[in-house]
């Protein structure tokens, strides 16, 4: 089995506050490391403010990496001052927030539509979801903090503001941000040829109208409607089944999900079962699987928890013969297993996976009738076996110092077990002790965030994880802990284990260098 990822990263910050002239060079720097791309490097995730560097430590050690990041800080082109392209939005103002914003602010509401629209706005970033533009900088009037507890949804081409920003919400998403109307227009559809409408640098300005809301972009889907080697029918669906590879790499500066396995190992597990490679398409099922017929001979492997096969063993691989019909029992314990089957499951890549994203319209749960093939034909043994994967009864995280790391905070996240009371594949909502929390410029999230909104609710951020946040984040999960969180169930009981040792300032030196000093920056 292939060894475990341990995903990690720092932030390289060109200023501590918006800052046309330190955006450019932040955007220029990312350009230059991704055309010099190292190996072990997972991603490259551009801000406002900073460029978070997100790396394999199992792959490349840190200091490798640092030394990377310093050369190309003294040899990068700073801007020469080109502006972007000039996006017109139209917006129909209806936001729900729209009256609470006029009051706050003390103006009427025609005047918050008269200066929200009568400024050009500047793209810092893109990002949180796909598509997702953060725009700066908003009249000092109209200048509100987020909400203290986000929306569970935000509507899609939701138009809002928080702080100095403004934003379009191109999905249906979470989200903080005041809202203050609609846009009429579609700037992320990932069955174009361009998908993304907005890019960094560039300029907008929103233009008062009135109009139908564009419908939702069509789901993009990520195998083909008519398999080579046709492999399984599905019969009924289980809660939720979604087709899984390594994940979609690379694409931060985007705002798309990584995606992929939320319980890696599980995933590596089955796929090693039988005899593929550890990152091959495979079947993720949640809490209740599918019922799937067999249409020819196969060898496949279960593994992870939440449910067991009828008709064979768990975590290790057995023969189907074609007709056969293989259902799943449900378990109490876990959320998460993995289906793989000798060949992998053939896929329709986007932007080089064929991971399903559901924020990102990019591939769906199964449904009646779907019919899935083999990328290929390979000859596996059935009754292959590993080590057995072991679950706790009871879950503990241990949790690193994070980038806005305090002593309280992290105190107070290790005071007290926390229910899970919400789930899903971007995180997981915990209830229980108060936990100080807060707002920072919006800033690439790294892998395992436990970000605090201002209300004190710690949510843990998993694969399909926002890219761009603006909360603070005290902790992180350990790499090592991440596939127990991606098992917890709603309603369950964890505990989280924070590492206080070292000093605070330490903990800000490993995650931040500062792209002025030389040669390989010190802390903010």
């Amino acid at each position: 089995m292939q060894r475990p990822a341990h995903p990690t990263g720092f932030y390289v910050q060109f200023s501590q506050e918006l800052d046309l002239r330190q955006n450019a060079r932040l955007h220029n720097f990312h350009r230059a490391l991704r055309a010099d791309w190292l190996p072990g490097i997972t991603d490259l995730g551009p801000g406002y403010v900073n460029l978070f560097v997100e790396y394999d430590g199992a792959l490349v050690s840190g200091a490798v990496v640092r030394e990377w990041v310093a050369r190309h800080l003294v040899s990068f082109e700073d801007p020469v001052g080109a502006e972007g392209r000039l996006i017109e939005l139209p917006v129909r103002y209806d936001g729900p927030d729209l009256p609470d914003v006029a009051e706050r602010t003390g103006l009427s509401e025609a005047e918050v539509i008269r200066l929200h629209s009568g400024s050009e706005y500047h793209v810092y970033a893109v990002g949180f979801t796909p598509g997702f533009p953060f725009l700066g900088e908003v009249s000092e009037v109209l200048r509100l903090p987020r909400r203290s507890t986000p929306r569970a949804t935000v509507p899609p081409n939701a138009v809002a503001i928080a702080n100095a920003q403004t934003c379009v919400y191109p999905l249906s998403s979470p989200g903080g941000w005041n809202l203050l109307g609609t846009a009429l227009d579609t700037i992320y559809d990932p069955n174009r040829a361009a998908p993304f409408l907005i890019a960094p640098g560039d300029r907008v300005r929103f233009r008062p109208s009135e109009g139908q809301t564009p419908p939702l972009p069509t789901v993009r889907e990520t195998w083909p409607a008519t398999p080579r080697l046709p492999a399984f029918r599905v019969e009924k669906p289980g809660l939720l089944d979604l087709l899984m590879d390594a994940g979609r790499q690379y694409q931060a500066q985007v705002g798309l999900a990584r995606s992929g396995p939320m319980d890696t190992r599980s995933a590596h597990f089955a796929n090693g079962l039988v005899g593929n490679a550890p990152d091959a398409p495979l079947l993720e099922l949640t809490l209740k699987g599918p019922v799937l017929t067999a249409l020819r001979d196969l060898v496949v492997g279960v593994a992870g928890f939440g449910m067991r096969p009828e008709s064979g063993p768990m975590q290790r691989s057995f023969r189907l013969r074609r007709g056969e019909t293989l259902r799943f029992t449900s378990t109490q314990t876990g959320a998460r297993a993995y289906l793989a089957v000798a060949g992998g499951f053939e896929g329709a890549p986007f932007l080089g996976s064929c991971s399903t994203d559901l924020i990102g319209r990019v591939g769906r749960p199964l449904r009646a009738g779907d019919m899935l093939g083999l990328a290929g034909l390979q000859e596996a043994m059935p009754s292959f076996a590993n080590l057995p994967l072991t679950l706790p009864q009871h879950v503990t995280l241990r949790l690193l110092p994070g980038p806005q790391a305090s002593l309280e905070a992290l105190n107070a996240l290790g005071r007290a077990p926390f229910r899970v009371a919400g789930s899903d594949r971007m995180g997981l909502r915990l209830s229980g002790p108060q936990v100080p929390g807060g707002q920072v410029t919006s800033e690439a999230t790294p892998p395992g965030a436990v970000q605090v909104t201002p209300a004190g609710e710690p949510i843990v951020l998993l694969s399909d994880r926002g890219r761009i946040g603006g909360y603070h984040k005290p902790a992180v999960v350990h790499p090592q802990d991440l596939p127990l969180a991606a098992q917890l169930r709603p309603g369950q009981l964890v505990s989280l284990r924070p590492d206080t040792t070292g000093k605070p300032e330490d903990w800000a030196r490993r995650w931040f260098l500062d792209a002025q000093a030389s040669p390989i920056g010190e802390k903010i």
